[in-house]
């Protein structure tokens, strides 16, 4: 199943907005029956402290409705930025922690030289 996907645009939106956005979440949540809605956040532009709080604001809609979201497309300094006051998201293409990406090997032969 493909999750739905919000697309965000512009700078950030005023309070009325954001829970508009966060009504929308709740709705593909509910309507696709995903898990996880994809937020595409790569027209956005330069990141702020207003964007970190929409996409806050929208991550808890998801937890609430019983889902979870994923960011599309961000940022590096968004990512910085969301590192920085400890948020943490998933990002579509990303490994999810603790699992080795496709094709690395863990297992040391015997006799493989240290590097």
């Amino acid at each position: 199943m493909t999750p739905p996907v919000l697309v965000l645009l512009g700078p950030p939106v005023t309070r009325d907005e954001v829970r508009g956005l966060s009504d929308d979440v709740r709705a593909l949540l509910h309507t696709s029956g995903a898990r996880v809605v994809v937020c595409d956040v790569g027209g956005l532009g330069p990141p702020g402290l207003a964007t970190v709080d929409l996409l806050a604001r929208l991550q808890l809609a998801a937890r609430r409705a019983g889902g979870r979201m994923r960011l599309r497309d961000p940022d590096p300094a968004l990512r910085a930025l969301l590192d920085l006051v400890g948020l943490r998201f998933e990002v579509e293409g990303q490994v999810e922690e603790r699992e080795p990406a496709l094709g690395v090997e863990e297992a040391v032969e015997p006799g493989d030289p240290a590097l």
